[in-house]
């Protein structure tokens, strides 16, 4: 006779005790307990949080008056700009997609997301457009175009045939949106950088999109009332699941239209921004502004930084202007941040430099992720914890991707083994920390032994005179390859290519030592990511 679980009987799942999960709805508590509270800020235009979620209303209002539909996809490429704020919530309340597109693609990769997206209507904006106009042409079935008119900044034209605020008047403030009554529906669709052929489209769901948001606030500690300046484009993990984030816990979006020392700085002075997020190359950025234009940051400010393993040097520079950074790890197909650098009391009393290396670390599974592996890729066996032992990094859980769209050949083998695969290599260190030591394509053979492009470029961030700095392979006819350095100087510096080889061979084992080094500005993804593939080709062509 088959035992009856007592607790299944006649204890179901009913509208009373149970909401599919959506980030959705954060904004609607947001405006319902603090609706006369800041939201957000852009120069003239400061909206209070019961006026955002009117706006957000009368979007998704609007959007289903124009014909959209539930899984329908609706695309945006602009900056970090209200109006892509809104969109995080407007476009799912109508039961659509939300493809927010990187804002520096060439007019082909924007042609190629809208076709391969489906989009039925873009919304897009003037600095955006010279960009958006080439992409048209490109294709045979175009989208509807809603064109961002942004007082702030009038250069560029308009392309279609209404203002975004034209048809906000369409919609209705009282909009009955529901969440989705199902949580495993795609709530936004984001591209990789597609470095290597076309960009594939990731799927996020409304699940993963809620535990992310809520994770970030756990993972950094953040209160209410936070002012976050957006020095992260939303258009990257939908700002690392940041704007939904942020109507967890009721801050203030301090927008940010262009990624500059200076701005940055005065943003967070006038505004008292007290969190930000951004690629090492932002905090580079800010480390080396003038004396005189840091003056004026007078509070704490934290810092959670990834797309890029940052250098303990840019770590440690942060640190002493009372900065205190965070670092954090992750990928697109992991809804942005899922390893998290947690810091421990017990290393309060450790000098700033052993700070700075423990802070280089990217730490352990955030608060949301269910598991974390440094492992063997080909037969998934964990590897030591002696941090010497390099293995692929693999995660699995709630706050990884629904899978590539139009694309099952891919998300099979990304899934394989019951866990997504990085391509990431790292090390696992006996605390249980990963520390990223390269992509895969990135390792550095050289005479039999592998080197770690970011080991190297680790030393060469602490050189005074260096600013920015990538190392890639070299091919060479008797190691195989060499590491070739690509170095940026700081501004007024001098260094000479023997002079780098010199520092290198007093700071690191021989044959680590680059054999070539390029001074050059290094190209940058609008994520701060390198773009080694360029370098690459750069190394190939050097003499």
């Amino acid at each position: 006779m088959t035992q009856v679980n007592i607790y299944e009987q006649h204890l179901d799942q009913v509208a009373a005790n149970y909401e599919a999960l959506s980030p959705v709805t954060f904004l609607e508590r947001a405006a319902s307990i603090y609706p006369n509270k800041l939201a957000v800020v852009h120069h003239q235009v400061r909206r209070t949080w019961a006026e955002t979620y009117t706006r957000c209303r009368r979007l998704a209002s609007a959007l289903v008056k124009r014909g959209i539909q539930v899984g329908d996809t609706v695309s945006i490429i602009c900056p970090n700009l209200p109006e892509h704020f809104e969109a995080h919530f407007g476009i799912p309340m109508a039961g659509a997609v939300l493809n927010s597109i990187n804002t520096r693609l060439d007019a082909p990769s924007v042609a190629f997301i809208l076709k391969h997206a489906e989009s039925k209507i873009l919304i897009t904006e003037r600095e955006m457009n010279a960009v958006v106009s080439k992409a048209l042409d490109m294709l045979e079935v175009k989208p509807l175009i809603i064109d961002i008119d942004d007082p702030s900044f009038q250069e560029g034209e308009l392309l279609g045939s209404m203002t975004y605020e034209q048809l906000l008047q369409e919609g209705d403030p009282h909009f009955q949106w529901q969440a989705p009554s199902n949580e495993w529906n795609a709530i936004s669709l984001n591209y990789t950088s597609g470095t290597t052929g076309d960009p594939k489209g990731v799927v996020y769901h409304h699940r993963g999109a809620y535990l992310n948001a809520v994770s970030n606030a756990l993972s950094w500690n953040m209160p209410t009332g936070t002012v976050y300046l957006w020095t992260l484009p939303m258009f990257h993990c939908n700002g690392w699941c940041f704007p939904w984030t942020m109507a967890v816990i009721a801050g203030v979006n301090v927008c940010l239209r262009h990624v500059r020392a200076q701005k940055i700085v005065e943003l967070i002075i006038n505004e008292k921004v007290d969190h930000l997020c951004g690629a090492p190359i932002v905090l580079s950025m800010i480390g080396s502004a003038p004396d005189s234009v840091k003056a004026g940051i007078t509070h704490p400010v934290k810092v959670m930084t990834a797309g890029a393993p940052p250098p303990a040097a840019v770590i440690q520079t942060m640190e002493e202007m009372n900065f205190d950074v965070t670092q954090v790890y992750g990928l697109t197909e992991t809804y942005g941040p899922c390893v998290v650098s947690v810091w421990k009391d017990d290393w309060d009393g450790v000098s700033i430099e052993e700070r700075a290396r423990l802070k280089a670390r990217q730490g352990v599974r955030a608060p949301m992720q269910e598991d974390l592996m440094v492992a063997d890729p080909a037969t998934l066996e964990p590897v030591e914890q002696d941090g010497q032992t390099i293995g692929e990094v693999f995660m699995r859980g709630n706050i990884v991707m629904k899978g590539y769209l139009k694309n099952p050949k891919t998300t099979d083998e990304s899934f394989e083994g019951g866990w997504f695969h990085s391509g990431d290599l790292a090390v696992w260190h006996a605390d249980g920390y990963i520390e990223i030591k390269d992509r895969s394509k990135d390792i550095i053979i050289s005479g039999g032994e592998n080197i770690s492009s970011i080991e190297v470029e680790d030393v060469l961030y602490k050189h005074p005179a260096i600013q920015d700095v990538a190392v890639v392979a070299k091919q060479d006819e008797k190691w195989g390859e060499i590491p070739c350095a690509f170095i940026k100087l700081a501004d007024g510096a001098s260094l000479t290519e023997d002079e780098v080889i010199a520092y290198c061979r007093d700071n690191m084992a021989r044959y680590k030592v680059p054999k070539k080094v390029i001074f050059v500005d290094l190209p940058r993804t609008s994520t701060g990511k390198v773009q080694k593939f360029v370098l690459r080709q750069w190394a190939r062509d050097a003499n």
